[in-house]
């Protein structure tokens, strides 16, 4: 009998395209195995792509191998769109290379593909997650540590007229400073191999206050007015009842752009969350261990204020988050950001028709998620496409810049204003003479005057 091994895959992004990493969890019979990388530059879908080919290709090749992925791009294109792929010769087919590569890994294996929920508390698959974030993490570190020792070894160049014109000082301070350069590129290599060989940590853990804060900053540097895209999943409907958050999600958007930057918390409501399980599919036992909201409150009052918090239906959101932070101590949030509701936005647009998310996903076109279950980033990310296509401008949906789940084309809408300065050419004396002969012989053979005689 073959033996059976069972994979986790995943990958992750901050800022799309943008630093990724990727990330596999293998699980043998007696032992496990955790593999990473990442890239500097890069798409999620690319970095799930090498999750995947990395790690089938540490398995023997007459294993069983079952794979978990939470990326139905990835699930369904090798296990149905690859085949139409293949007879189009690969014709407008993104990531044709990594395609091509896990076709080929694929070839004469027994693979069984399956699809797991993403950050729903699967243990396999958030340790997955885990470690897709540690690559790109240690991606990031090892970029940094080679663009400073570059700068760190890079002598300004010297004045000799006003440092030694005469040549009178030794050359022993060359030296130390030579020796100097040498001891930090040492150091930095040092560190960034104690980084590819350290215990696994939380990559996006940036919070020092509690580590189940998944904090990520911005990718690149944008100035402008903070928009916050924001959704809650709760144990219910009404926060007066005593109905708790159990799930933040919040990425940050300035100037129409996505930073990369984005909280995700998942938090204890010391309740049963009943049958809204149903709906984000956050379960009791998952939420046991997370954090109680006065543990990681201060953290994401100091995330949230000051931006303007735009959310679907966000009385909703805003009602539980109030409620929330007052138990603790702390002001409401209403009253230290502005609040935008898409759902009055929609309604004022579309009045009389569905205004749901998915019914506004479906108007605008917008490349669809698996929704099978709520959760509070997806929605997040799902609303930031809804808004932008319903506020105008010029939108653009990216099929890799959207994690998790496959696309099939891109859409585009675009508006130009334009302000010229046209030249006006006038007719000439022939032309006017000529147009008035032409008008003549209309009115003459149709007996009513002609449209163009003025």
């Amino acid at each position: 009998m073959s033996q059976t091994i069972t994979l986790y895959v995943d990958g992750a992004c901050r800022g799309n395209p943008g630093l990724g990493g990727w990330g596999a969890y293998i699980t043998h019979a007696d032992h496990e195995q955790k593999l990473y990388g990442g890239e500097a530059h890069t798409t999620n879908n690319r970095m799930e792509l090498t999750a995947a080919i990395e790690g089938i290709l540490a398995c023997n090749v007459d294993a069983k191998l079952i794979i978990w992925t939470d990326s139905k791009y990835v699930k369904d294109g090798i296990t149905q769109w690859i085949h139409g792929w293949k007879k189009k010769n690969w014709k407008d087919v993104k990531n044709p290379d990594l395609w091509q590569k896990l076709d080929q890994v694929c070839h004469g294996r027994e693979i069984e593909w399956n699809w797991v929920k993403g950050h729903a508390g699967h243990a396999g698959n958030e340790m997955a997650d885990h470690l897709a974030n540690l690559g790109a993490d240690q991606t990031h570190k090892q970029n940094s540590t080679k663009e400073n020792s570059m700068q760190d070894t890079k002598k300004p160049e010297s004045d000799w007229l006003l440092d030694d014109p005469f040549g009178f000082d030794t050359n022993e301070d060359a030296l130390a400073d030579e020796e100097i350069e040498l001891n930090t590129e040492a150091e930095a290599e040092a560190e960034a191999e104690a980084l590819i060989t350290a215990p696994a940590a939380d990559a996006t853990q940036t919070s020092s206050i509690h580590p189940a804060i998944k904090l990520t900053p911005a990718s690149y540097e944008v100035h402008g007015k903070r928009q916050l895209i924001l959704d809650t999943e709760t144990t219910g409907f009404y926060y007066q009842n005593d109905d708790r958050i159990v799930e933040v999600g919040a990425i940050e958007m300035i100037n129409r752009k996505l930073t990369g930057s984005s909280i995700h918390i998942y938090i204890r409501p010391d309740k049963s969350v009943g049958d809204s399980v149903e709906i984000h599919g956050i379960t009791d036992e998952f939420l046991a261990d997370k954090p109680a909201y006065a543990d990681i409150a201060a953290t994401l009052f100091d995330y949230l204020k000051g931006a303007e918090i735009i959310a679907h239906n966000a009385t909703f959101d805003m009602n539980f988050l109030n409620m929330e932070f007052q138990r603790v101590g702390l002001p409401t949030l209403s009253s230290v950001c502005d609040v935008t509701d898409t759902l009055a936005l929609a309604k004022s647009k579309h009045p009389g028709q569905k205004n749901s998310l998915d019914a506004l996903v479906r108007r605008y076109e917008i490349p669809a998620r698996d929704r099978t279950y709520h959760g509070a980033l997806l929605d997040a990310e799902i609303l930031s496409d809804v808004y932008l296509a319903m506020t105008g401008g010029q939108v653009s949906f990216d099929m890799d810049a959207l994690s998790h789940h496959e696309q099939n084309s891109n859409h585009h809408e675009q508006s130009f204003t334009l302000d010229l300065n046209l030249p006006v050419i006038e007719a000439s004396a022939q032309e006017l003479e000529a147009h008035q002969q032409w008008v003549a012989q209309y009115e003459q053979k149709h007996g009513k005057p002609c449209f163009f005689a003025e």
